[in-house]
């Protein structure tokens, strides 16, 4: 019999039009939201970064589990915000609030991260957030994959249980430790110049 999830808190969206609306967190394997606070100095950090300015940002949340950092950049303006995740029982759970909150500019894929990246053709994201399970070297195999699908100004946000390595075409714009986890905002270099 599957243990249930008792180790995660109730968590909430940290600012926006849906702010403090609750989150369920599905009861999946190895899913570890992002904590309010993680989610609050990333969206502080983009904030700083874009001019406060979220409208017309397009959002992939590539593993997005509870759909937290993806549901706090739709709450805060986000143009479209693309949540990919594999597993149903999160897939139903991410519908079901995007239902509840009525949010438009929120499209739900079910689908596995790898083969949804591969598969995009003319999808462009100003924000790709990478919170995959850990110990599966996800980064790894993805860093060679986005810079085909970010805005010339994009920014990727990821979480890691060791600290951040990119390979050396993408630059560490910012970066944090929260317990045990890593996380930070990145872009790939080229686009820097």
């Amino acid at each position: 019999m599957k243990k249930p999830n008792t180790s995660s808190k109730p968590i909430r969206i940290v600012a926006g039009q849906y702010r403090r609306t609750p989150i369920t967190v599905p009861d999946v394997p190895g899913l570890r939201p992002t904590p309010d606070r993680v989610r609050e100095t990333l969206f502080n950090w983009l904030a700083h970064l874009w001019g406060g300015e979220f409208a017309g940002k397009q959002v992939l949340d590539l593993f997005a589990g509870s759909g937290a950092l993806g549901f706090e950049a739709a709450s805060r303006g986000a143009a479209q915000v693309l949540l990919v995740e594999h597993d149903r029982t999160a897939v139903a759970a991410l519908r079901t609030l995007r239902d509840k909150l009525d949010a438009g500019t929120v499209r739900v894929h079910a689908g596995e991260a790898m083969q949804v990246v591969q598969r995009m053709d003319a999808s462009r994201f100003d924000l790709i957030l990478l919170d995959p399970p850990f110990g599966q070297d996800w980064l790894a195999r993805l860093w060679p994959l986005l810079p085909g699908i970010l805005t010339e100004s994009g920014l990727v946000y990821a979480e890691s249980e060791a600290p951040l390595d990119p390979p050396a075409d993408f630059e560490i714009v910012r970066h944090d430790r929260a317990g045990a986890v890593h996380y930070g905002l990145l872009q790939f270099a080229a686009m820097r110049k």
